[in-house]
């Protein structure tokens, strides 16, 4: 396999402020491996899955390219003890992950708490790790929530609630005339899971270029040319086939125990029919008479056995043209 997931050594001892890294551009690069940060700000229950999840992805799309893969995440993120304790073992820190040699990142979101993103306890760390990597990095991508942060430090484009939870597996038209989606023709299947959406016409007003997206779903993946090359998705194209399924019956356990109002929509575009009739049925029990239903009653087993995974090969095509575009831009950067 051509991904090393590559672990720190002993840390270094530096300064503890992303602006007073060094410059990675300064320093020199061998050969032509790429080196990607992953900035893994996920909440603790999905620490270890967004890792794998992120790790298959790009070891598909690295090819026989090599890739050395660097875990961080932002210090300010609230954490449990054993989620603090896994990143203190296999994390870069931060800054010493910045501190380079480094050709791009890519940085998740998190469950928000705060009722403005500005808000959060990790804004600020978030914005000067966006402002660095626009600066010094050849490219960047922001997932999800990150991708909603980003845009509003960047152009101010506030994201706007959905009336309830955006959930399953969405086709999207493509725009072929770009690097990222080269290959890609016709229509691009990829999970969302999200409560907030983008404006796509404010996207575009502020200079974003929508390289897919649709009138049922919006913008799906879209890019904006700065300094460097970000790259923003809405949606996971990341998720393995059961990623899904596991928050669908996460939040139906959020509903059972009184934490949600409703009971969540099934994900859309996700499941073959042969399966839908099982999950009405556990459904029209649990609305009933939620408290006489338990989580373990979720007909998991056959709701996985039902999963169709139409998006991880056209994922693998898209992330293996980010990592082309990486490296010819850095080696055109080389002299090369």
């Amino acid at each position: 396999m051509a991904l090393e997931v590559e672990r720190p050594a002993n840390a270094s001892i530096v300064e503890d402020s992303v602006r007073t890294v060094m410059d990675p551009a300064a320093q020199s690069r061998s050969g032509g491996e790429l080196i990607i940060g992953l900035i893994n700000n996920m909440p603790d229950s999905a620490l270890e899955g967004t890792e794998a999840q992120f790790g298959a992805l790009l070891a598909g799309a690295a090819g026989t390219r090599r890739v050395r893969l660097r875990f961080a995440s932002i210090p300010e993120v609230p954490r449990g003890a054993p989620a603090r304790d896994r990143i203190e073992s296999n994390y870069w820190r931060l800054e010493e992950l910045l501190a380079g040699p480094l050709d791009a990142l890519i940085v998740t979101g998190t469950e928000p708490k705060a009722p403005m993103l500005s808000e959060e306890p990790y804004w600020n760390r978030f914005v000067e790790v966006l402002e660095f990597a626009d600066r010094h990095l050849i490219s960047s991508i922001w997932s999800c929530l990150a991708a909603h942060g980003a845009v509003l430090h960047l152009d101010r484009i506030q994201r706007r609630r959905l009336a309830q939870k955006r959930s399953g597996v969405f086709a999207h038209s493509v725009t072929p005339l770009h690097p990222l989606t080269a290959g890609l023709t016709g229509s691009l299947s990829i999970p969302h899971s999200r409560w907030n959406e983008l404006d796509p016409a404010a996207l575009e007003r502020a200079g974003y270029d929508i390289l897919s997206g649709s009138a049922e779903n919006g913008a799906d993946t879209f890019i904006k040319r700065r300094n460097s090359l970000l790259v923003f998705f809405q949606g996971h194209p990341e998720y393995e086939d059961q990623t899904l399924l596991k928050e669908f019956r996460r939040d139906v356990g959020r509903f059972l125990s009184g934490e949600h109002a409703g009971y969540p929509q099934v994900p859309v575009g996700y499941f073959a029919s042969s399966v839908h009739a099982e999950l009405d049925q556990f459904e029209r029990r649990a609305v009933a008479d939620r408290t006489s239903v338990t989580v373990q009653e979720f007909p998991y087993a056959a709701a996985a056995g039902a999963v169709q995974n139409v998006w991880t090969q056209p994922a693998i095509a898209m992330y293996r043209n980010w990592l082309d575009w990486v490296a010819n831009k850095k080696q055109v950067a080389a002299g090369g």
